[in-house]
């Protein structure tokens, strides 16, 4: 039986608390009434809805009484302090940060992937990283036809993925150096760290914090979710997650090795006709992927597909989106519209 849906949206003052917004109503989802959440420094806040102006409360577990699905987005600590506050009110929480991704009992889910893993969770569901995603989304018809024995892959990876901060930060540094000053840096490779670098002009291979192995969290993300996702550590994935002057949109130079071997159309067409993907893939013409045309819209894009000159079944791909929207915003949006079909809203 049809019912109203109360969507929540906490941290809807954020990037990507307001791409979620944005997503909602670009596909028409269908919520009765629509509460934006944030701290109590952003508490007050006014955002226009479809004509409405709807003001952000402050984020308490109060606020979630009566919420349906509660979308968050405003860092780990609000996720494990407030999650289990919405869970108790009745609330399915769908959570876009690292808080609960590895835990056991947590669906990790891209939908074009394992959407079934949606309807075996207990009251929170994780958005995996958005590097993972868009690769997630790539790989897993190959990985379901040829099996993946490897995965070597390195990130292009936007400042928006860093944050209003990051993306201000490079805006500033890029004026500076054009007009002959010293940039100054306070954000990136990572802001609570002592040293810092500008993204102007320049290319940082660290994203978040180098663990003890040598890789980065960002990395190691890539490797645990990966497994999580497909449910196979079987597959060996070697990540160098890189952040690049683009304000939007990540790409991936992603290289694998099947199990089993393949033809090179095969692949393109197996390609062409997933879900969630579209294939630019046309070198005589110069056509594939790019985040500048990626930016704003929904789909993963692959292209420069091509067979390894040495190794046999090794299959190399550039695959680009935008990490706002599919990399986190989109993929909420759709687990969320899954769950609801399943309640017959839709």
């Amino acid at each position: 039986m049809k019912r109203d849906v109360h969507v929540a949206v906490v941290g809807a003052t954020g990037a990507v608390g307001q791409a979620m917004i944005d997503t909602l109503l670009r596909r028409e989802f269908p919520f009765a009434s629509l509460k934006l959440l944030a701290s109590a420094r952003s508490a007050g806040t006014v955002i226009d809805v479809r004509g409405e102006s709807i003001p952000v409360l402050e984020a308490t577990p109060e606020a979630f009484e009566g919420v349906d699905i509660a979308l968050f987005s405003a860092g780990g600590d609000v996720s494990l302090r407030l999650a289990p506050e919405a869970v108790k009110r009745g609330a399915l929480v769908i959570d876009n940060t690292s808080a609960y991704r590895m835990a056991p009992e947590v669906p990790l889910v891209v939908p074009e992937v394992n959407a079934h893993e949606i309807f075996n969770h207990h009251g929170i569901i994780a958005n995996p990283n958005c590097s993972t995603i868009q690769m997630m989304v790539a790989l897993y018809p190959i990985y379901q036809v040829y099996g993946i024995r490897r995965i070597v892959v390195s990130t292009y990876q936007a400042a928006s993925g860093a944050g209003q901060r990051a993306i201000e930060e490079l805006k500033q540094t890029a004026a500076a150096i054009l007009t002959g000053e010293s940039p100054t840096a306070s954000v990136l490779p990572v802001s609570k760290l002592e040293k810092h670098y500008p993204l102007a002009f320049n290319v940082l291979p660290q994203i978040d914090v180098f663990e003890a192995n040598g890789y980065t969290k960002e990395e190691m993300k890539m490797v645990n979710e990966t497994h999580k996702i497909l449910a196979d550590s079987r597959i060996q994935v070697t990540p160098t997650a890189v952040r690049v002057p683009v304000v939007y949109g990540h790409s991936e130079a992603v290289y694998v090795e099947t199990e089993k071997p393949f033809v090179l159309e095969d692949v393109k067409n197996l390609l062409a006709n997933s879900p969630g993907l579209i294939l630019q893939d046309d070198p005589a013409n110069q056509i594939y992927p790019q985040p500048l045309q990626a930016a704003g819209e929904f789909p993963v894009f692959v292209g420069r597909v091509r067979k390894d000159l040495f190794v046999e079944n090794g299959l190399s791909l550039w695959v680009v989106a935008d990490n706002i929207l599919k990399g986190a915003a989109l993929n909420a949006v759709q687990i969320a519209e899954i769950w609801v079909r399943q309640e017959g809203v839709l």
